[in-house]
């Protein structure tokens, strides 16, 4: 789930009495565009400046002590997760659905407000998943965890996945939840169908998917967190990001990423124009064959030329807005990366094409995954594979050629700059 998601909790209400509570790096979900909104807020959360911008209920808590943070497989991310057991004292509403950031609503799902004082998925056998889970609200309920949290209850994995999974043990014996078409709410347990809480994994195995076992309503994102939705590199690696992101830019939109896009592509512009420009006049460094310093010059160059090449892929990527939508991610980075081989190119009297292979290269592995026509992720994981297998020889031959012209520009007393 991340920091980020531990951070902020949104919700929207279905009526007076029921409200969804949602974890938000930054996005939340379809279902929730027409529905009044409530607000779960930190009371250290310094950075989220714009709680009544859509008119939400803003709520203010502390954050719960974490007693699992030093186990030894506790890992710092889930510090905070705990703070989703402050959805149980929400006691003004009936029913409260529970949600995580990386979820992607494919229709509306109004029918889990119907749902008994507590419902989860399973996606593991035997383990459900606390990305989505509805629950009625009771102050004894919350007293009682907060009394659990104190005295230490067993957290397999000291996060609220492990928490709330031993506080529900017998989850897996329950009914499935089928909402009653009178639309009347429900009590007592029950497990959801898996359409409610569906893997992405699904979807990059097969490309499709019918889940039988109830609506196929909500897809969830539960792999590497470096890999989550909301992360701009994700897609095309992970194809559904596009779609969570398509959510986001109708509601919450990019307001407070667009500026630094802005400025960081007239920053690359700027460095592509000036390079060109000002392209320096480097006078020859005249030596004889017999210099014992040539081999120490040309040790220096290849060194100098190799990290700057290193520098022009990785800056880019360390700078861009890490939550701004793929495409523009993508063409900020390609374009950033573009500006800063430009300068090696210029600096160092570099061959342009091998300098840019690598640049070809990742433009290329990108066309290949985001290519939507796969019949599934067996033939597209192939696919990318005998791409980089192709590419391979020529990335190879690439940085050749880089450290060749470099050692025949010594040999042939070419331009470097004049040590003073």
């Amino acid at each position: 789930m991340g920091r980020l998601a531990s951070d902020i909790l949104l919700g929207l209400a279905s009526h007076l009495r029921d409200v969804a509570w949602f974890d938000c790096p930054g996005g939340r979900s379809r279902w929730m565009e027409s529905k009044d909104m409530a607000r779960l807020v930190l009371v250290n959360l310094v950075r989220w400046s714009r709680e009544q911008e859509d008119g939400a209920k803003v709520v203010r808590v502390e954050n719960l002590n974490n007693p699992y943070s030093n186990q030894n497989n506790f890992d710092k991310r889930f510090k905070l997760t705990l703070n989703k057991l402050y959805a149980w004292s929400l006691v003004d509403y009936d029913r409260v659905v529970m949600l995580d950031a990386d979820n992607l609503f494919l229709r509306n799902a109004d029918e889990l407000f119907q749902c008994g004082q507590f419902c989860a998925a399973f996606i593991n056998p035997c383990i459900f998943h606390t990305g989505l889970f509805v629950l009625q609200p009771s102050m004894e309920v919350f007293k009682d965890m907060l009394h659990e949290l104190k005295i230490g209850r067993d957290n397999p994995d000291g996060a609220d996945q492990g928490f709330i999974g031993g506080y529900f043990p017998d989850l897996l014996d329950q009914p499935l939840f089928r909402a009653p078409p009178n639309g009347s709410k429900l009590n007592g347990t029950y497990r959801l169908p898996l359409g409610y809480q569906m893997d992405a994994s699904y979807y990059y195995l097969r490309l499709h998917w019918s889940v039988p076992c109830g609506p196929n309503s909500v897809i969830t994102f539960p792999g590497a967190p470096w890999l989550k939705p909301w992360y701009w590199w994700s897609w095309p690696v992970l194809p559904l990001g596009i779609s969570w992101h398509a959510q986001r830019q109708q509601t919450l939109g990019y307001g407070a990423e667009m500026p630094v896009v802005l400025i960081q592509s007239l920053i690359y512009l700027g460095i592509i124009a000036m390079t060109r420009l000002a392209r320096p006049n480097i006078s020859k460094l005249c030596y004889r064959r017999s210099d014992k310093s040539i081999t120490l010059i040309h040790t220096v160059l290849k060194m100098i030329a190799a990290w700057s090449i290193v520098a022009a892929y990785v800056v880019p990527f360390v700078l861009i807005p890490h939550t701004i939508h793929p495409l523009l991610g993508w063409s900020l980075y390609f374009l950033g990366t573009f500006a800063l081989c430009f300068i090696a190119i210029n600096a160092l009297l570099l061959p342009m094409l091998p300098v840019l292979a690598l640049w070809l290269g990742f433009l290329g592995v990108l066309f290949v995954m985001a290519f939507p026509w796969y019949p599934d992720g067996v033939i597209r994981a192939l696919s990318v594979f005998a791409y980089a297998f192709c590419a391979a020889p020529f990335a190879w031959l690439s940085v050749v050629k880089v450290m060749s012209s470099i050692q025949a520009a010594v040999e042939r007393e070419a331009y470097f700059p004049k040590i003073g």
